[in-house]
């Protein structure tokens, strides 16, 4: 009768976790890209803390947190802010272009000339389509001012959101540097308890993934963002420090910046610049090649033994599930998963020879 009352209260004390944990995860569900965006955060800064937090040892109470969440808040405001200033700017010419276009057509390009091929086609194209004020109209209809108004207002509501995550990620991330040593600890009870020996092995592999990823990704990306700022200047492309910037980030994702590489050449090539233009792929792709093949592979995979073909997928598979979140997440669930399968599938160590006695005494 005891035995039955001590089990019925396990299975209702489970349950109530089980609800508790449920419901707790329903209600923090809107600010858990924010945490995970934290602990990738904590993560990456990790070893730069611990060096400062050895050397000033007073200021990891409050000052040391505080300065590491301005540093990266004023990462990604400050190009952020500049982003949107000159995407202002450029809205404004956008719209006197677009006025421009509805009352007098839209010019065929002056490089349309020089096409080393017959062009006839295109040039009937471009006036029937584009030439005259009529077909302007008739092809940017869709741009009208309820229209534009409209998606102003669902793009400014989702700036607002992502704000609110993005403060509410700067906060998480204060306290995890804070209270660090203690999240450390109960993360390895909790990993020991559920996973036994190998639960820190697997936080590990997990962490060293996503320093992995951040150094293949994130700092590959950089360096191939300034080597094509680079090649901007020297093109002559509008903008090319901006451009360089975008292109850095466009190179985190896969196969992105082949798309800002593009719309590069597309934008030289409508100044007439062919030859730069064709300079400008021909540089991005080799710079992609490079990175892609040689030196993103030994960075992730290098790091936690992980062959490049999983990292690519938990690469495109987070980004698929979880946004921009998944660059990194994807790769740590992968090593995490590859480090268990590598465990099962492990050989068994052979078992010490057993010691006998061929007389009193002796062993052999």
């Amino acid at each position: 009768m005891i035995d039955g009352a001590g089990t019925a209260q396990r299975v209702l004390r489970i349950a109530l976790v089980v609800a508790l944990a449920l419901i707790g995860l329903w209600v923090a569900l809107p600010f858990v890209p924010a945490l995970l965006w934290a602990i990738v955060l904590a993560i990456a800064v990790a070893p730069v803390y611990a060096r400062a937090e050895a050397r000033w040892p007073a200021g990891k109470a409050v000052w040391l947190p505080l300065l590491f969440t301005a540093a990266i808040g004023l990462a990604v405001l400050v190009p952020l802010a500049l982003g949107i200033v000159r995407a202002a700017r450029e809205a404004h010419d956008l719209a006197l272009w677009l006025a421009s276009a509805r009352a007098y057509g839209i010019p065929e390009p002056g490089w349309a000339a020089g096409l080393p091929f017959p062009h006839k086609a295109l040039d009937d194209w471009w006036a029937s389509n584009l030439g005259s004020a009529e077909a302007a109209r008739r092809q940017l209809g869709h741009l009208t001012d309820p229209d534009v108004i409209a998606r102003s207002r669902i793009i400014g509501t989702h700036l607002v959101r992502k704000a609110v995550v993005f403060a509410f990620t700067l906060l998480a991330f204060f306290f995890m540097l804070r209270h660090q040593d203690g999240i450390a600890a109960q993360a390895r009870r909790a990993g020991d308890r559920l996973f036994g020996p190998a639960g820190e092995r697997i936080g590990e592999q997990m962490i060293r993934s996503v320093r992995g990823t951040i150094d293949g990704l994130v700092l590959v990306g950089i360096g191939e963002g300034a080597l094509m700022a680079v090649a901007y200047i020297a093109a002559g492309v509008p903008h090319p420090v901006l451009m360089g910037a975008l292109t850095a980030v466009a190179a985190m994702i896969p196969f992105a910046v082949v798309l800002v590489i593009g719309g590069v050449a597309l934008v030289l090539l409508g100044q007439g610049a062919v030859g730069a233009a064709i300079a400008i792929v021909v540089i991005g792709v080799v710079v992609v090649f490079i990175a892609d093949h040689f030196v993103r592979p030994v960075l992730i995979g290098g790091a936690t033994r992980l062959p490049f073909l999983w990292v690519l997928i938990g690469i495109l598979g987070g980004v698929e599930a979880f946004g921009l979140l998944g660059l990194f997440i994807g790769p740590a669930v992968m090593a995490a998963l590859i480090l268990l399968w590598r465990e099962l599938v492990a050989a068994p160590e052979a078992d010490p020879p057993v010691p006998y006695r061929d007389s009193p005494g002796r062993i052999h």
